[in-house]
């Protein structure tokens, strides 16, 4: 497996510029999310105040930043990191199959902010019956009957697989459109309210009824940071950082949304412009140990 020197998680424009000024300082980058870019760019109207591009659209703004990207030469790796491992000296992003692992000396997250906020229980079942990946942990749910959470089309796949392992596998869609699962998915069109139990999550309570299941799958872009990476702190809801963009962990940096406010493209791009320099200074100064 190779290793990369710094690995970015975000496509927005932390990420992106991140990724720009790392593979400008000559370092082998990883950079990890969606193809499509930031939705929350490519939906913007009008942005006035983007240095060099004045008065463009969001959708005029993802082309010139995907333009860029492929005159770099830099990759996207259209995936979903599941989990982050510190290692010590380097760490290992998990995307969707149970046996993909990358390797990276430093970690920059670019994530922006969560699209929706925690379901109470959530945070206490997490690894006892709640999960955050299908294809990771649905061996564990063989024979039993589980739920799944989807906030966009594509979680869809998820749920297909999910149910040839699974007894029964209950799929609530939180997103407008036609939902098209194999036909041993039941969909249920209601929204998640809360998640109880005991020892281990056992009902998904809705605004339409509660539904007992042996496990519950809640599927987002955007997983909270310091559930992808145990051990981050946090500020409040904001990753907690120093002003070069340093965590409390070792190697890992944050910018853009994820970092706090003001929520700007230009703000985010700049702190992505810092944390990068940030990264390659801290790989400096560990390669002359």
């Amino acid at each position: 497996m190779s290793r990369y020197d710094i690995a970015v998680i975000g496509t927005g424009p932390a990420g992106l510029e991140a990724a720009l000024t790392a593979k400008a300082r000559n370092k082998s980058v990883l950079l990890i999310g969606s193809a499509e870019l930031s939705p929350k760019v490519a939906k913007a109207h009008m942005i006035r105040n983007y240095l060099g591009l004045p008065n463009v659209s969001g959708g005029e703004m993802q082309a010139a930043f995907l333009r860029q990207m492929e005159a770099a030469g830099i990759k996207i790796t259209d995936e979903r990191v599941k989990n982050v491992y510190a290692m010590g000296d380097y760490f290992v992003l998990q995307t969707g199959e149970i046996d993909s692992m990358l390797e990276a000396e430093t970690l920059i997250l670019a994530t922006g902010l969560p699209l929706s906020r925690n379901l109470p229980g959530e945070d206490r079942f997490l690894g006892r019956g709640v999960s955050y990946c299908a294809t990771c942990d649905g061996a564990l749910y063989r024979g039993k009957r589980t739920a799944v959470i989807g906030y966009a089309p594509k979680e869809e796949d998820e749920a297909d697989f999910l149910s040839e392992l699974a007894a029964e596998v209950l799929y609530f869609p939180q997103y407008t459109g036609e939902v098209r699962t194999a036909p041993a998915v039941k969909v249920i069109p209601e929204k998640p309210v809360e998640i109880l139990g005991g020892e281990s999550a056992r009902v998904l309570k809705t605004d339409g009824g509660e539904y007992e299941v042996d496990g519950i799958f809640i599927l987002r872009d955007n997983i909270a940071p310091d559930k992808l990476v145990p051990g981050l702190e946090l500020d409040g809801t904001r990753v907690k950082v120093t002003p070069q963009m340093e965590t409390n962990i070792p190697g890992c940096f944050a910018a853009g949304d994820i970092a706090g406010p003001p929520y700007q493209y230009i703000k985010a791009a700049g702190q992505g412009n810092v944390a990068a320099l940030a990264a390659v200074d801290y790989l400096a100064a560990k390669r002359k140990e």
